[in-house]
């Protein structure tokens, strides 16, 4: 599976992003997709997934911020980051299913 994710990139606090990945996968449409990240010095956590049925689950610290999107037709995935903190910044990381791409670098300034 090949995961391309693009859209990162240095943005201010308060600012946004979407970020985009496309996937290669005869599987996309049947399995849950979504985000990772990882900040410098801390664990990869997830920032979003979206169920094949759409049913979506954010951590706690970018709800009401960010939102996940799927689109099967074309096997993409997408993360809308609004009212972006310091916080953000991180490698951020498309999923599907248990394969992870390459990252794209968010940096959010103070």
């Amino acid at each position: 599976v090949q995961l391309q994710a693009s859209g990162g990139g240095l943005v201010h606090s308060g600012g946004s992003l979407r970020l985009s990945c496309a996937a290669s996968s005869n599987i996309f449409r049947t399995t849950t997709v979504g985000w990772n990240r990882q900040a410098p010095g801390k664990q990869r956590e997830l920032v979003a997934d979206i169920a094949a049925t759409g049913t979506t689950g954010y951590a706690e610290s970018v709800k009401g911020r960010f939102t996940v999107s799927r689109d099967d037709a074309r096997n993409r995935v997408y993360l809308r980051m609004n009212n972006l903190k310091p916080d953000d910044t991180a490698v951020y990381y498309c999923r599907v299913g248990p394969w992870e791409g390459q990252g794209t670098q968010v940096t959010v300034s103070s």
